[in-house]
């Protein structure tokens, strides 16, 4: 399966290393899979792939506020109406439940269906929530 993984960090920083261990664990799985930084790339090539992930980190405390490149990403990328998905949040604030809620909103908007969300605790929880993907 072709799996984009679209990585929106809180702060512009090369992709984290839990990112890069949930593409490692869903290639054990046998899927093809790239990741696309929302803070530099676009999301035009969003549409050409089976299923969408998006792993982000809350910007703030309490709000549960998402980086503002993760909406301009997944609205670049028309054609997205009934591709699965799965949102990930990486945990970093204590109360992450409006956070998740937020990625998710972001994701329905643009017509992803979500059938798997999470929160990953660290690189080596990201890669055994990979191995999951499509098993």
């Amino acid at each position: 399966m072709r799996v984009v993984i679209v990585s929106a960090s809180a702060q512009r920083k090369p992709v984290p290393e839990y990112v890069t261990a949930l593409a490692k664990g869903m290639e054990s799985m046998g899927h093809r899979v790239d990741v696309l930084d929302a803070w530099t790339e676009d999301g035009f090539r969003l549409p050409g792939y089976e299923y969408i992930v998006v792993i982000a980190e809350a910007v703030s405390l309490f709000g549960g506020k998402m980086p503002e490149p993760l909406a301009k990403t997944l609205a670049a990328g028309s054609g997205l109406v009934g591709k699965k998905g799965a949102a990930f949040l990486k945990k970093t604030f204590p109360f992450t439940g409006r956070a998740m809620a937020n990625v998710m909103r972001a994701m329905e908007k643009e017509g992803i269906i979500i059938n798997w969300s999470d929160i990953v605790l660290s690189a080596s929880h990201a890669e055994s929530l990979g191995k999951r993907i499509g098993a």
